[in-house]
């Protein structure tokens, strides 16, 4: 299959051949990796049970699904990604905060996904054929795991598609035989000795269902619109699109999830997942869980780092996506020895997807708003100007930056991270919240409200009908 060249330019209507079907597909055979996985092990190792764990998930999946799947709309009518679609609202120039957001974002989740996969490939080799468990073992899995990632991404959004298709059949039965795999030591309660971490039950539930169930949604914030811009608006509905990233949301995200809290609570993983996994694994599983661990991490990675490479590409439009791709995948790669050799795994990546989500919401936030006020309706060759180097525009406001929509972000970001709680990091505010994390709710509050007043006087217009016509074809 020919690698491929669209990188964050306007795609053809008939490039657009992708269906719903297909964005259900591609979120659910994603996902299905440890690098998800693990994410139903944080309530356990907070000190939560199975039902205060699952509880939480579901809860935290279904709030960020309610604001996430919405942006899939965006680029389903602009036929861009979501965050050169963000121009619109923040200006042409202002767009950056989202490329930079979405770039941090699947970094953080690359190097995730590979780092916890590359753990669980060396676990399943040292048991099953005495591979040494040493650095240079690891160094040898990361790297591998990160070429074969690259080569996906490189090739683009159809690789990764078909990828994913069979990933969403073969993942869903490797998981369903583990469930069987480590059903007799299966129990409900938290682990021996574990306390809650944050020193009551519902500040802990709180932070579980916040960092554990709401950021996988949210991680998703700049990523939806690089496959809903290959679904066509005139062959689709936007109510069809928006039932299949909400069904593809909590499907792809609670399905693996909840296998990490019942594989957690089966193998007492406290301060670690992927060790007390394998080493709890019964010896016929280690074959399943080994093809798990690899297939699975390259077809998530593979999608982030695809991400990755189109918001580099949006930052500095002189690179191609292919160059952007190899700068982004070496700078993940390094990410993945310093998230096994230098962090604290619980810590890392409960400060990581808390920080993310405070300063990610207050974008999605204003791209929800902006859409709704637009009525879906966006000059798609206005979108393109700083990607063409070029000035002027629907979309140039002030030198490129939408000043208000800017600020708004800044100021729903700043209280945010105000109000988060994390192992490394505890916002000022939380005096005022009884110590509970609502950074969520605080900055997706304070974005709307300040934004709706900033620009209540703002007039609507409408694009010009010849750009209008082009956001629907191309």
């Amino acid at each position: 299959m020919a690698r491929e060249q669209r990188g964050v330019d306007t795609i053809p209507d008939e490039e657009r051949t992708s269906s719903p079907r297909d964005l259900v597909s591609i979120l659910l055979g994603s996902n299905l990796a440890l690098g998800v996985v693990i994410f139903g092990w944080l309530p356990v190792s907070f000190g939560l049970g199975f039902w205060p764990s699952v509880t939480s998930l579901v809860a935290g999946t279904l709030v960020g699904t309610l604001l996430t799947a919405p942006l899939a709309l965006v680029s389903l009518r602009t036929g861009t990604n979501l965050s050169t679609s963000s121009g619109a609202h923040f200006g042409v120039r202002g767009r950056l905060v989202g490329s930079v957001i979405g770039l941090l974002l699947s970094l953080g989740y690359t190097a995730l996904t590979l780092w916890v996969g590359g753990d669980a490939m060396v676990g399943c080799l040292t048991r099953m054929v005495g591979m040494p468990d040493s650095g240079l073992t690891y160094a040898a899995v990361y790297a591998l795991l990160a070429g074969c990632t690259v080569v996906g991404a490189v090739y683009g959004y159809r690789v990764l598609l078909r990828l994913s298709r069979l990933l969403a059949l073969g993942m869903t039965l490797l998981l369903a035989v583990g469930l069987v795999a480590y059903a007799g030591e299966f129990t409900t309660a938290a682990p021996a000795g574990s306390t809650y971490l944050l020193g009551g039950f519902w500040q802990t539930w709180l932070l579980a269902a916040v960092s554990a169930g709401l950021s996988g949604p949210i991680a998703f914030i700049t990523l939806l619109g690089d496959y809903t811009r290959y679904i066509s608006p005139r062959r689709h509905s936007s109510r069809k699109v928006f039932w299949g990233a909400s069904l593809g949301l909590v499907i792809g995200l609670l399905v693996p999830q909840l296998f990490g809290t019942f594989t957690a609570l089966a193998v007492g993983a406290g301060a670690d997942y992927a060790g007390p996994l394998v080493a709890g694994s019964p010896a016929w599983y280690l074959p399943p869980l080994l093809l798990a661990a690899s297939a699975g991490s390259i077809g998530n990675a593979g999608l982030m780092l695809y991400s990755m490479g189109l918001d580099l590409d949006a930052i500095v439009p002189r690179a191609t996506r292919a160059q952007a791709t190899y700068v982004v995948s070496a700078v993940s790669t390094v990410l993945v020895f310093a998230g096994h050799f230098a962090w604290d795994a619980q810590d890392a990546m409960t400060s990581f997807v808390l920080v993310l989500t405070a300063v990610g919401t207050p974008w999605a936030v204003i791209t929800v708003i902006g859409y709704v006020r637009c009525g879906g309706a966006y000059d798609a060759e206005a979108l393109q100007v700083y990607n063409r180097r070029a000035r002027g525009g629907a979309y140039w406001y002030t030198a490129g930056w939408h000043v208000r929509a800017t600020a708004a972000w800044a100021l729903g970001a700043a209280v945010g991270l105000a109000a988060v709680a994390t192992p490394l990091y505890s916002g000022p505010l939380l005096d005022n919240t009884g110590g509970i994390d609502v950074s969520f709710l605080l900055s997706a509050a304070v974005t709307a409200a300040v934004y709706l007043t900033l620009t209540a006087r703002d007039p609507r217009p409408a694009p010009p009908v010849r750009a209008m016509a082009s956001a629907e074809v191309s």
